[in-house]
């Protein structure tokens, strides 16, 4: 009962715009309103922010609104919970943006090279994924295997990461101990060195 009191008191303090008030009421809200935050979060953002963050947004806009708000209408958990929700979207927007802008910049550095090698690129994985046995390779996946074994061991396994195991290039470059880029470029030079040893353009090739 003591705690409905306190609560009931706060509430009408932050009714009447005190911004002590408020500040009190969140920190009384605290723990509720990350668990809020946190069922809304959903996997991806969970790996990218913390509740803490969206709860510090939250207190931030609540002190910044609160002068102007009218609380005769509204409950001042409901509508902190309604301030979490909108920042949470506004974060999925942001990781969506940044995915796709993190898609164009690798198209950008290498996907022009890896549409312009398609067939290079599929005989590849075909020559990767494919039986060992010399019987069940074709002449091109033969030539290929052949090549491959010119080029530097982690180029090698860069080009297995990336086009037989599907790995995006961050995730190679934490395993090679590269960075992303480097990863990206090597990707590309081991590709342009594959073709330049078949001496075929890859188009024609498939």
């Amino acid at each position: 009962m003591e705690e409905d009191n306190t609560e009931q008191l706060l509430i009408e303090r932050v009714r009447s715009h005190e911004p002590a008030a408020m500040s009190e009421y969140l920190m009384y809200k605290r723990l509720p309103l990350l668990a809020f935050i946190e069922r809304r979060l959903g996997g991806a953002l969970k790996r990218k922010l913390e509740p803490e963050d969206i709860f510090q947004e939250v207190s931030a806009e609540a002190m910044r609104s609160l002068e102007s708000l009218d609380f005769s209408q509204k409950e001042p958990f409901s509508w902190l919970c309604q301030l979490a929700e909108r920042r949470i979207i506004d974060a999925h927007r942001r990781l969506i943006s940044s995915q796709k802008r993190a898609a164009g910049r690798e198209v950008g550095i290498h996907g022009d090279a890896e549409s312009s090698r398609a067939g290079l690129v599929n005989l590849l994985i075909a020559s990767m994924t494919t039986a060992s046995q010399a019987v069940s390779r074709d002449e091109k996946q033969l030539r290929l295997l052949n090549a491959m074994a010119h080029l530097p061991e982690d180029q090698q396994t860069a080009l297995r990461l990336r086009y037989v195991d599907g790995l995006p290039s961050k995730d190679i470059a934490e395993r090679l101990g590269k960075s992303d880029g480097s990863v990206r470029v090597m990707l590309t030079r081991s590709l342009a060195k594959l073709q330049q040893l078949l001496g075929v353009n890859p188009e024609e090739d498939n």
